[in-house]
């Protein structure tokens, strides 16, 4: 008789959603988080956009520029002048102005691995999500209204605007609208 109790049953419920993920990423390329399909065969990665959607993409919060191989497209909250950045043509570029960065959860813990690739087998790319495609996007959660709908953004939230159709980037004092 196997006895199992509950933490067991736990880790071997992540094994199996892990091992899904991997097997769904091997065949399809393609992810779908809070819903059973990609919007269309060009996406890699989708988020659940139904109405009334007020949860974002929180990128990751680092202690200044971040170390190794940089590639365009590398989106970072700085928390030493608490700013959201993008990587581009070797140079960072600031997205939005001084925000905050008091709530934002340091992790004090030490790395294991080399992150999440979804799209291809390997990348050259250091981060912890890399989406490699030559021919899928990602689609980021869409919210109406950012600024008035989520009520408690984390510093480094990314989303789209579907009301104004500008890229809505928290800096954990404002919002800041790309177009």
């Amino acid at each position: 008789m196997i006895n199992l109790n509950n933490k067991n049953m736990k880790n071997i419920r992540n094994i199996s959603i892990a091992a899904a993920l991997i097997v769904s990423n091997s065949f399809f390329a393609q992810i779908a988080i809070g819903k059973q399909t990609v919007d269309g065969s060009s996406t890699i990665l989708d988020f659940d956009n139904v109405p009334g959607n007020t949860k974002g993409l929180i990128l990751p919060s680092t202690s200044g520029l971040p170390n190794g191989t940089l590639v365009n497209g590398t989106f970072i909250f700085d928390i030493t002048d608490n700013k959201v950045k993008v990587y581009e043509n070797d140079t960072w570029k600031s997205l939005s102005d001084a925000g905050n960065s008091s709530a934002v959860m340091v992790n004090n813990f030490a790395e294991s691995g080399k992150g999440v690739i979804m799209g291809e087998a390997v990348t050259t790319a250091d981060g912890v999500l890399v989406l490699e495609s030559q021919d899928k996007a990602m689609i980021l959660p869409k919210i109406a209204v950012p600024h008035l709908n989520v009520k408690n953004p984390y510093p480094g939230m990314i989303c789209y605007d579907t009301t104004s159709k500008t890229l809505a980037i928290f800096d954990g004092s404002v919002w800041n609208y790309w177009k």
